[in-house]
Parts: C-alpha cells; structure tokens; sequence
C-alpha cells in the first residue's frame, strides 16, 4: 500500500505541474492578445482623431472662403488642411488609450487622411506596436450655375443722369452634398455639419 502511495506520488506531482504549466501558457497568450488589442484600438482611435481634426479644418478653411467659390476646389476635394494639429490630436487620443504616438503621415497622394502607429506604453512585458489608417471622403460637387433672366422683364434702365446702382449679389447655388442642392446666401453664408461634407472611416 505504501509503495502504490510512493509511486502516486510522482505523477500527482507532475499533473499538477502541467496545470500550472498549461495556466500559465494561457495567461501569457491572453495577457499578449489584451495588449495587441489594446494597442490596436489606440491606433484606430488616433487615426479616426487625426482625420476628424482634418475635417473640422476643412470646414472652418471653407467658411473663410464661402463667397468666393474660385477658392473652394481643395476644400471640395478635402486636401486643404494642416497636417501637424491632426497629428496632435492623433497623439491626444492615443494618450488616452494608454499609448504613444510613434509616427503619423498622409495616407497618399491620392486620397486624403493619415495612417498612424502607436505603442502602448505599458511595462516592456506588455507593450505592443499596431497601426492604423482613416480616410477623409468628400461628398460635395459644385457646378456653377448663372442665374437665368426672365425674357418677359426688360432690365431697367437708370436715368442718364444718376451712375447706376451696384446690384447686390444674389445667392450661390451649384453646391451639391449628399446628392442635396445647398444655396449660400451671401447674407448669412453657411454650409452643412462637416458630417455631411466629409466621411471620416478607417481604412480596412
């Protein structure tokens, strides 16, 4: 009896030791697939923080320049922004999800956003590197449009002896978003949210 004691002894020693083996093996695999995530949902959340930034400048660029649509072809095309206050935002954002912005660049020349990297700044057993990209999607057009006179009115004539009077400026309409007609009264100049002007996405 005492030697099958002996002898169970042994091997309860063993499972138990590939117990702790196996819980710590899945702990590791957990703890690094935590950090992994972690570190992406940085990124993605500094990537969409350096877009919407860029937007937001688009908007604001565009207001300055309402009643002047000669000036308004970057805007419509969503290039007409700084890119070192998206990147600031990028960082911001990266910070608060517990990491650190290590680059952060134009997607292309072709499209219009940034792609970011990020590490997160846990201890050296836990940190991890992950990027990512969003893009800025422009969903306005504009087509110059003359206002048409009506043939059945004759403009009016100014007497010959007063200078005639400047006419005011009418309306600006052309600008098409989202498949709506928008109008920009000269008046009170506005444009739609920035939502309705640009889409900010993550790239997949």
């Amino acid at each position: 009896m005492r030697t099958d004691e002996g002898q169970a002894f042994p091997v309860y020693i063993a499972v138990v030791a590939g117990l702790l083996f196996l819980a710590f093996v899945y702990f590791t695999v957990g703890q690094a697939a935590l950090t992994r995530n972690s570190a992406q949902s940085a990124a993605d959340a500094a990537a969409l923080a350096a877009a919407q930034d860029a937007r937001e400048q688009l908007r604001e660029g565009w207001l300055g320049v309402i009643l002047d649509p000669d000036q308004w072809d970057e805007f419509l095309e969503g290039k007409a922004y700084v890119d070192a206050p998206a990147c600031a935002s990028a960082a911001d954002f990266a910070s608060r999800n517990e990491a650190e912005l290590t680059d952060c660049e134009p997607v292309s020349a072709e499209s219009h956003g940034f792609r970011v990297t990020v590490l997160t700044t846990g201890g050296e057993a836990h940190r991890a590197t992950a990027s990512a990209e969003a893009v800025i999607e422009p969903h306005c057009s504009f087509e110059p449009q003359e206002p048409t006179p009506d043939p059945s009115t004759p403009p009016p004539s100014p007497p010959p002896t007063e200078e005639p009077e400047e006419e005011e400026p009418g309306p600006i309409t052309g600008l098409t978003c989202n498949g709506e007609p928008w109008e920009i009264d000269p008046e009170d100049p506005r444009l739609p949210s920035a939502t309705e002007l640009f889409t900010v996405r993550l790239s997949e």
